[in-house]
């Protein structure tokens, strides 16, 4: 019987109090910067507007910033858009995630093979 091929999963959350920000979060928070709005962004995900809305101020709390700055609706419509502050956060979280699987495919084939 021939060798498998062998592969790792790794999903790295952020915790405050509580789980306040991972994978999940930052690919919502990538859709909203996108299409500029966060029904369009939950509808994308296939996820509820009131669980994003959830989420997004779990997140706010534990970090200690606003994620989002919001329209409301009128002749030009509405929308939303990531603060300053989200964006860099999600800049960082994204480069630390990279740096993190870095780290673990090479402990993967030097411990695992």
């Amino acid at each position: 019987m021939g060798k498998k091929q062998l592969r790792y999963s790794l999903t790295l959350r952020i915790y405050g109090e509580e789980k306040c920000f991972g994978p999940g979060i930052a690919e919502l928070l990538e859709r909203v910067d996108e299409v500029r709005s966060l029904r369009k962004a939950t509808i994308s995900m296939e996820m509820a507007y009131s669980k994003a809305w959830r989420i997004i101020k779990t997140a706010e709390e534990s970090l200690g910033f606003p994620l989002l700055r919001s329209t409301t609706g009128g002749r030009g419509g509405g929308g939303a858009e990531l603060t300053p502050e989200a964006q860099d956060f999600l800049q960082r979280f994204r480069r630390f995630e990279e740096a993190v699987r870095g780290y673990a495919d090479e402990a993967f084939l030097e411990i695992i093979g």
